[in-house]
């Protein structure tokens, strides 16, 4: 008979090796599961596959470059979708694919280049998500006027608009968002207006404005990466409850001395040169007039009014060239210094310097980090100007301020850059631009072959982007930067440079006088190209679809070296076919109800309101690729209208079609208004229309404008594009939901505050 210990020892032996077992088959399955495979055999054997192979293995030097833009894919699927539950499917879905192709094609290079890929995509759907979670913050909900008290968080000067611009912290008191900002007249504007100091004002305020048509600029988007809860105007007087404190260390009083500098360039040189001349030093732009803004867009000139590339390359190459040249006066010091390195270290200084200066924006900063990655290819002797350094700054860019992705600037400024380097670093392109010991005009010509075929390669790379944003792009753009880029980068900058310098000594005078007469010239260049027949070309809104294509081939022409990269030249031309067949809307109607433009068969644009000013009226007109005014829709022959409505009559092929349209506030019968609607396919308003206002198709009145927002309608396609199917909604949106019930309105209600809510 066994005793009680040979059987608790048995049944513990026993029990050890069932764990032993159960442990040993589930190392066994973690093994088998990641344990490097061999590939299917129908991948093996495929010539597709090997070809890939082949040619990704010749790309191995390029692939690097395809992180950002994966990190790009995942970040603008974030914004196209919409919805956190679809947010978490693509990062699941990457992730799972991700591991689904490093199991089964591990050791090749396409299952390397796609694994990576698809991380990529995952994370820059997460960045972005995660991003606008830790910016949220509340939201005006409805427009207020309101006294209340704040603390000035950053001053700007407009003063081509004559007002100052207030940036409020209300410390989440007092029934407003965290974050506001003002609009101050100048003669209101108190020169105690400085950051720190706590006001009360009175304003009204209003939510952050959201597109006013599909593919519209959006403020609210943008308002809500930067923590603005609300924008208005200032009421009355301000006062002043405390002043501004002493702002202590240099980088605390660079908004200070920023301020304090543009106001002395623009005191040394008069009208527009002073004003671009304090932009190209300080990147205040406040006191450029509209006039000389357009001029520089239309003309392709407007990247020289953004603190970016072309700036901060100048300012270090300026800095890296004196010192080396200085230093090299003295041969003791020389012999016994790296010249390069300490050159490079006073060119970062310097580009840090002029970033703080320039108020640290986004482009400059962008600006700045290329830079930097050159002067540390420098110091290291590796090759500064490459399309990894650009890869690189946009990867470091895009995990800081992943919104900043679906902004022009961002598009602008790296497409730029990225079509340079590429053009640059084709073998047929470096000998054709290499020097050559020839005559002098020989190489002069050389020089301006080289600049004109750069600029007309970054005018056609940045064209698709003007176009899809602001719907216009210059023709004479490559044309007008052959004389500007040199004579702002080599004239102007470093005039302006001596003339401050010399100002500390008093002998600045006739050096402000040569600068002021430089950017002179360059103005009248901008408004003699600006200015001349067909230097713009205007289009209605580009298809999202036929803009992908078009940023698709762009890169894969740019980001590959082998031949295959002139396959790029497919979702070009598809592209640019899809934008040349797209029929552009009959009907804009905008979020508000009070704009709409109507187009006829000839594709003239009729208005309802034709008032001279508006920003919605001029996003409109943008919209429809009309440059200029449009005529005003009582002018037009189908149209008949009265101080309450219109009535227009649209043609296409297939019926005509009748639409009402109010624009006044006034009372309609009702007996009369369901008359007209009855008469009529579309009516439009910006009123609340009542029940019995039953068109034959569509009503957009005010209840389902603050449902879907602004519109646009294609009566051959019957297709209404609206600004919730554009943009989703996001966090930022404030589209009514009708399956809630309405809010009770307030006509006028007093808070505790003594806030008066305006009528709805």
């Amino acid at each position: 008979m066994q005793s009680s210990f040979d059987l608790d020892s048995s049944d513990v032996a026993h029990e050890n090796i069932k764990r032993a077992t159960i442990t040993d088959g589930v190392g066994k399955a973690l093994s088998m599961l990641f344990r490097a495979r061999q590939l299917p055999e129908y991948l093996r054997n495929s010539q597709i596959f090997g070809q890939l192979e082949s040619q990704l293995e010749k790309e191995r030097d390029q692939l690097p470059l395809w992180i950002p833009v994966g990190l790009g894919t995942g970040i603008t699927i974030w914004f196209l979708l919409a919805d956190s539950y679809l947010w978490s499917a693509v990062i699941a879905l990457c992730a799972g694919l991700a591991v689904f192709v490093k199991l089964t094609g591990q050791g090749t290079r396409v299952g390397s280049a796609i694994f990576w890929f698809l991380l990529s995509v995952g994370a820059g759907c997460l960045i972005i998500w995660l991003r606008s979670w830790s910016v949220a913050s509340p939201v005006l909900e409805r427009p207020v006027v309101t006294s209340f008290y704040a603390e000035i968080e950053k001053t700007e000067v407009l003063s081509a608009r004559d007002m100052v611009r207030l940036t409020l912290d209300t410390h989440e008191k007092q029934g407003l968002p965290p974050r506001v900002r003002v609009n101050v007249p100048m003669d209101r504007a108190a020169v105690e207006l400085e950051a720190g100091a706590v006001i009360r004002l009175r304003a009204r305020l209003m939510p952050p404005a959201m597109a006013s048509l599909p593919s519209a600029y959006d403020f609210s988007r943008r308002a809500w990466f930067m923590g603005l809860g609300a924008t208005g105007q200032a009421l009355g007087d301000i006062k002043v409850v405390r002043p501004a404190e002493p702002l202590w260390g240099p980088v605390s009083a660079l908004p200070e001395y920023r301020q304090r500098l543009s106001n002395h360039i623009q005191s040394q040189m008069e009208g527009g040169a002073g004003a671009i001349g304090a932009t190209l030093a300080t990147g205040d732009r406040g006191a450029i007039s509209d006039e000389d803004a357009e001029a520089m867009r239309r003309s392709g000139l407007a990247h020289l009014l953004s603190i970016s590339g072309l700036h901060v390359t100048a300012v270090v190459g300026a800095v890296y060239l004196l010192v080396m040249r200085l230093l090299a006066l003295f041969p003791p010091l020389a012999l016994r210094v790296p010249l390069p390195i300490v050159a490079a270290s006073c060119a970062a200084v310097a580009a840090l310097t002029y970033t703080l200066l320039t108020g640290a924006q986004v482009p400059t900063i962008r600006a700045c980090i290329a830079a930097l990655l050159v002067l540390a290819a420098l110091i290291i002797g590796r090759s500064a100007i490459t399309l990894r350094m650009v890869a690189a700054g946009a990867l470091l860019v895009l995990i800081i301020w992943p919104e900043s992705l679906i902004g022009p600037s961002f598009q602008l400024s790296f497409a730029a850059v990225t079509a340079i380097i590429a053009l640059h670093t084709q073998p047929k392109i470096q000998s054709l631009f290499t020097r050559r010991g020839e005559a002098f005009w020989k190489r002069f010509g050389r020089a301006i072959v080289a600049l004109f075929l750069t600029g007309l390669v970054v005018e056609l790379a940045l064209m698709p982007i003007a176009l899809f944003h602001f719907h216009k792009a210059g023709i004479y753009g490559a044309l007008a930067n052959i004389v500007a880029i040199p004579l702002t980068t080599f004239v102007i900058m470093p005039l302006e440079a001596l003339a401050l310098l010399l100002d500390t000594i008093g002998l600045g005078a006739p050096i402000w006088w040569i600068c002021e007469k430089a950017l002179n010239s360059l103005l009248v260049l901008a408004h003699y190209v600006s200015s001349s027949p067909g230097s713009v070309t205007m289009m209605p809104t580009m298809p999202l679809a036929a803009f992908g294509l078009l940023v698709f081939g762009g890169l894969w022409l740019a980001l590959w070296s082998q031949r295959w990269r002139m396959w790029g030249l497919l979702p070009l031309c598809c592209g640019t076919l899809i934008v040349l067949t797209t029929r552009p809307p009959d009907i804009y109607i905008s979020g508000d109800g009070r704009h709409v433009g109507i187009r006829n068969q000839t594709g003239e644009l009729a208005m309802l309101r034709t008032s001279r000013s508006g920003f919605v009226r001029d996003m409109l007109l943008e919209n429809a690729g009309v440059d200029g005014d449009a005529m005003a829709l009582e002018d037009w022959p189908n149209a008949q209208c009265n101080a309450d409505s219109c009535t227009a009559i649209v043609e296409t092929s297939d019926r005509a079609w009748a639409i009402v349209a109010t624009r006044s506030s006034y009372y309609i019968p009702a007996l009369a208004l369901s008359a007209a609607c009855r008469r009529a396919d579309i009516v439009i308003s910006e009123r609340r229309l009542p029940t019995s206002c039953q068109p034959r198709w569509i009503k957009a009145d005010r209840t389902l404008l603050q449902q879907v927002g602004g519109m646009t309608i294609d009566l051959e396609s019957h297709q209404i594009t609206t600004v919730l199917n554009h943009t989703g909604r996001h966090p930022w949106t404030r589209f009514k939901d009708p399956k809630k019930p309405a809010r009770k309105r307030v006509t006028s209600d007093r808070t505790s505050n003594g806030s008066v809510i305006a009528p709805q």
